[in-house]
This record gives C-alpha cells, structure tokens and sequence, in this order.
C-alpha cells in the first residue's frame, strides 16, 4: 500500500502553479533555474536541455539564457516563471493573473498556448481579474466574492443562472457583486 507521501509526490508531479509571486534568486540564470525545477519533480531525464532550449525558444528567452536574472524585465522574469510550470509537463497548472507583465505578443503566446495544452488534455486552473481573458478563455467560470462563490458554470450558464441574455462576464460579475451606481459616477464627475 502507498505511503501518504509517495502519493503526495505523486500529486505534486501532476500538478504545477503559476504564480506572480513566484520566486527565483536574482542571482540566478534562466538554464540553472529550469534545472532546480525540473529536478524538484523527478523531470531530470536526457530530453531536459532540449525542453529546456525549446521553452526558452519559443518564449523567446534564448539570448538571456545564461544571464542572471536580475537583469530581467517583469515580463520575462513572467515567461520564466511560466516556462518552469511547463518543464515537468504536469497535468494540471493553477494560474495566478499569468498574462501580468507580458506584452501582447507574450499574451497571445500564452493564450495559444493553453489552448493546446488544454485541447491535448491538461487543465489550467486560472484567477484573474480580467473577465475578457476568462470569458475568451475558459470552459467553466466561477464569480467569487468575499471567498464565496455566488455563480458558476460556462457563460450560457451563468447568463440563465442570472437572465442575463447575452450579457458579456463583465456585466454578469457586476450584476452579481454589486458593481457600482451610475449616480455615484455622476456625482463624483460632477454636472
């Protein structure tokens, strides 16, 4: 019978985050970080360097390759953190607001590129505050507020769970949250 930490390990192997706060030395080069990643899910096998050189390819991180990362700007310390969630290919990534600091190139990239990890069969689990990226993105939609989740389903769902039409997930979280009053814009602009 499995231990409670080997099936640990092997949830850990399956799984990967992305997270803002996700941290690297700044002392530390782009290869070397892969490496400890990779190494910290049992991923160290003899395609590594080429995943590695693919990753930071496509990302278009292969001048810095052997650069610290101190001189990295947000975006590409974002495309690094991102590339470590791919390096061990989990089945399952939880995202934390992935396209902060990317430009629109690096947006879309990740754009497309979750869309072929989920067509092939893994799940992104993704927090954002920006509803059109969820609403252009994702297959189910939870609307939380104060930890609480008040509707949750794909769009068609949410707009009968709200008789809302064909109202887009912006106007959905406000109805919802209580968004703001028109007159409070009014007053505040002034006549």
């Amino acid at each position: 019978m499995p231990s409670l930490e080997s099936e640990a390990q092997a949830v850990r192997r399956q799984l990967d985050r992305i997270l803002e706060s996700r941290g690297f030395s700044r002392n530390e080069r782009m290869s070397r970080f892969l490496r400890f990643v990779a190494a910290l899910y049992n991923a160290e096998d003899a395609s590594l360097e080429r995943r590695i050189d693919e990753l930071l390819d496509v990302f278009e991180l292969t001048p810095w390759k052997h650069e610290l990362t101190e001189s990295y700007s947000h975006g590409m310390r974002q495309k690094l953190i991102i590339a470590g969630a791919l390096i061990h290919r989990p089945e399952v990534i939880v995202v934390d607001e992935p396209m902060v600091g990317l430009d629109p190139k690096g947006a879309r990239l990740l754009k497309d590129l979750f869309r072929r990890y989920v067509k092939r069969g893994g799940t992104i689990l993704m927090s954002t505050h920006t509803l059109e990226v969820a609403e252009s993105m994702c297959d189910r939609i939870a609307i939380m507020q104060s930890g609480r989740i008040l509707a949750s389903g794909t769009m068609d769902e949410l707009r009968l769970q709200t008789a809302s039409g064909d109202a887009s997930l912006e106007d959905l979280f406000l109805r919802l949250t209580g968004g703001f009053r028109e007159r409070q814009l009014d007053t505040i602009l002034g006549p």
